[in-house]
């Protein structure tokens, strides 16, 4: 079994920053990309960013030079640090995870519970 747990959501202001966590665990044999998605109410869900096992980030344009992804040492955690903030950012942020449980089969995604982020005054 696999899980993510995310933890880090919450209120803040306009300007203001979030750090967000997600965790893997389980039964792993190689983690791939990590990254995270988020969907406000209304919206298709959108990729936010992500990043590679070899520390390869992408973003979505509307969060480039504010969000910032980043993975631990173990490569089994990762980050969203996210600074000046918008209204336009409040959503649920979802953390994926692409990765195999064992040898020999496909690698698929794993998806956290979701955490909500809310910007505002």
């Amino acid at each position: 079994q696999v899980q993510l747990v995310e933890s880090g959501g919450g209120l803040v202001q306009p300007g203001g920053s979030l750090r967000l966590s997600c965790e893997a665990s389980g039964s792993i044999f190689r983690l791939h990309t990590m990254g995270w998605y988020r969907q406000a109410p209304g919206k298709q869900r959108e990729l936010v960013a992500s990043i590679t096992s070899d520390d390869s980030t992408n973003y979505a344009d509307s969060v480039k030079g504010r969000f910032t992804i980043s993975r631990d040492n173990a490569k089994t955690t990762e980050y969203l640090q996210m600074n000046s903030l918008k209204p336009e950012d409040t959503a649920v942020y979802y953390c994926y995870a692409l990765l195999q449980r064992t040898s020999g089969i496909p690698a698929r995604n794993y998806w956290g519970q979701g955490t909500q982020v809310t910007v505002s005054s």
